[in-house]
């Protein structure tokens, strides 16, 4: 499935991706998503980015701490993050592969025009608790449809009074649990083969290594230039995708 030119793609995205994350903080397969969709399409991505995104993940959430504070305040939105997965999952075998791309283009969008913006709003205490289940929810759908893992939760995790080291531990146990159910429910659908889990497994070492160059390339280039114009960049591959759709 996977010819020596695609291959080369993959690998090249896997290390943008991972410099982005270690310039920026950026999530990996939140930068990662848009260019192997528009090469391979929507379901060819979705396996390869499961290993190297949990691995990610747990290295972020050995460092940041909170592990018991934040599955103690916000269980019951990773609870019901995993119904939505599966109703997203039975989205994405039931709908057209470019409809499902163009919700994801949608979705990355609206998440880079937030993150541009960056908003200062809070949440009152009364809809801090009971707006955890819906944007559980919510999030497991668009996870499950599109492998996108940042909307509506990350923005919700932003408008909480909590620590900065909290609200990585928060996100990534979320992005945590949401990738080991979505690599369960690929393998039902099919979509985790080995050849997959092969390519999967080789990006972990361009996600390290991308990683590293990225964090030291901090030191010489503005973060927030360079988070400003991967936003941008998102936002016009998000576009990009939502008009093919309409082509």
């Amino acid at each position: 499935m996977f010819e020596p030119n695609m291959l080369l793609s993959v690998a090249a995205v896997f290390f943008l991706a991972a410099f982005v994350k270690g310039v920026t903080g950026l999530g990996f397969s939140t930068t990662a998503l848009p260019f192997l969709v528009l090469t391979i399409g929507l379901k060819e991505t979705l396996p390869l980015l499961i290993i190297p995104s949990i691995l990610s993940n747990l290295l972020v959430m050995r460092s940041a701490g909170y592990f018991r504070v934040s599955c103690s305040q916000f269980w019951p939105l990773y609870i019901a993050t995993l119904p939505g997965i599966v109703v997203g999952l039975i989205l994405l075998n039931s709908f057209d592969s470019h409809t499902c791309a163009a919700v994801l283009g949608g979705v990355l969008v609206i998440y880079s025009a937030m993150a541009l913006r960056n908003p200062t709003f809070r949440l009152t205490n009364a809809k801090v608790r009971w707006l955890q289940t819906p944007v559980g929810c919510v999030t497991g759908v668009l996870n499950g449809m599109t492998g996108s893992q940042v909307v509506p939760v990350v923005p919700y995790l932003l408008s909480l009074p909590i620590e900065r080291d909290h609200f990585v531990q928060a996100s990534n146990i979320s992005f945590t649990l949401s990738s080991l159910v979505m690599s369960l429910g690929l393998t039902q659908l099919g979509l985790m083969t080995l050849e997959t889990n092969a390519i999967s497994s080789f990006g972990i070492i361009l996600v390290f290594a991308g990683v590293q160059l990225g964090t030291r390339f901090r030191r010489w280039l503005s973060p927030s230039m360079f988070r400003r114009t991967v936003l941008i960049v998102l936002i016009c591959l998000g576009s990009s995708l939502v008009f093919r759709l309409m082509i």
